[in-house]
């Protein structure tokens, strides 16, 4: 059986600030669902190719760690909860 990896990984960024962390399987449509939630950003960032699913979450909740030792334990402005 195939290892499935249909997931990319992504920032949204305004400026060189980031201000989403996340992961999707369709990165435009996500985009989209971005702008419909009134997300202010200038670049949408897919980081590295499509991995496997389990992959693509830990490298958000890593991701995410690194971002809040370096900002007070404060998320990137549209991430709601720790692991995005």
């Amino acid at each position: 059986m195939a290892i499935k990896r249909n997931t990319y990984r992504y920032r949204l960024k305004d400026g060189n600030k980031i201000v989403y962390i996340g992961t999707t399987n369709d990165p435009e449509r996500r985009a989209r669902e971005h702008l419909q939630d009134r997300h202010k950003f200038k670049t949408f960032e897919v980081v590295g190719s499509k991995v496997k699913e389990d992959t693509a979450k830990k490298w958000e909740d890593e991701q995410l760690k690194i971002y809040r030792l370096s900002h007070r334990g404060k998320n990137p402005k549209y991430n709601k909860g720790d692991s995005g």
